[in-house]
């Protein structure tokens, strides 16, 4: 199943394990997550998963507060190619120092989310990586807590022993609740891997998250997941798109490489940066292209 089904792999997974009722109330719940967005003009014809298209997918993280836009607070590029059997999973740090495009002026990519949403966090990757991205998946991590109760809880194995909003996690077989996975998952000024050591453990407990969502049997612990996703998720993608995902691109994960993009942090005019070589940058963007089968 490929990891970037994310929550929608429990949704999909849900509908079609338990019958016509449960495929009504998925129906209804990704009618309310599903948000469209302005087509990328980096693609010459659209994507389609139906045919079996080579795809990307931009994941965030976002920290969303009640009366606050929020600002992305990790963000993922995956790209499948089912033909190849590949996929690539490349992770942005939040202060990489990039154009933010529509606001003419350089920042860190996070900010793209809080000037403007998911539209401007859209283009703004695009144009840095220079691929298209076709779909989105936007994640309110703080709402996140509610689908980790509603399934009683994940195990995650820490690496790392540290101590955040007054929980202490203690390396080894750890279980937790919503609010414990969502400390254990922003934690990063104690890890010496900074975003990326945060990442890691982001990707643990949504792989929990999908590992145990799709073994619920009760109907209860249906409706609280589907409630949760609905008021926590957005994204792009029908439930047609995540049907033929799941059916046509089980092969792309019989090879999963994921990396962390290369740079290195620097102060400027009293701010940190993420400082992203031009020559890393467009090597990167080179295997994407070539992943989604697009020219040089």
């Amino acid at each position: 199943m490929l990891r970037i089904g994310i929550v929608l792999t429990v949704l999909v997974s849900i509908a079609g394990a338990t019958g016509f009722y449960i495929y009504h109330e998925v129906t209804k719940t990704t009618s309310v997550i599903y948000h469209p967005i302005e087509k990328t003009e980096k693609r010459v014809e659209p994507v389609s998963v139906k045919e079996k298209n080579p795809f990307s997918v931009l994941l965030l993280g976002v920290d969303k507060r009640p009366g606050d836009q929020g600002r992305s607070d990790s963000l993922m590029v995956i790209t499948v190619n089912p033909t190849k059997h590949t996929t690539k999973i490349i992770s942005i740090p939040r202060d990489t120092r990039t154009e933010i495009v529509g606001k003419n002026r350089t920042d860190k990519i996070n900010h793209a989310f809080a000037f403007g949403g998911i539209q401007m966090s859209v283009n703004t990757v695009e144009k840095f990586l220079n691929i298209p991205i076709d779909y989105y998946l936007e994640v309110n991590m703080e709402g996140f807590k509610g689908i980790v109760d509603a399934i009683g809880g994940v195990e995650v194995m820490n690496t790392l022993d540290f101590t955040n909003d007054g929980y202490h996690f203690k390396k080894g077989l750890l279980s937790l609740n919503g609010e414990k996975a969502l400390s254990f998952s922003r934690m990063r000024y104690e890890d010496p891997q900074g975003d990326f050591g945060r990442e890691a453990r982001q990707r643990q407990i949504i792989q929990e998250v999908i590992n145990k969502g799709t073994k619920i049997k009760s109907l209860v612990g249906y409706k609280d997941i589907l409630n949760s996703i609905s008021k926590n998720l957005e994204t792009n993608l029908t439930l047609d798109e995540m049907f033929d995902i799941q059916k046509s691109y089980r092969g792309a994960t019989d090879s999963i490489e994921q990396q962390q993009l290369e740079g290195n942090g620097k102060m400027i005019k009293g701010i940190y940066y993420y400082l992203v070589p031009e020559e890393n940058r467009l090597a990167l963007s080179n295997e994407l292209r070539d992943q989604l089968g697009l020219t040089q």
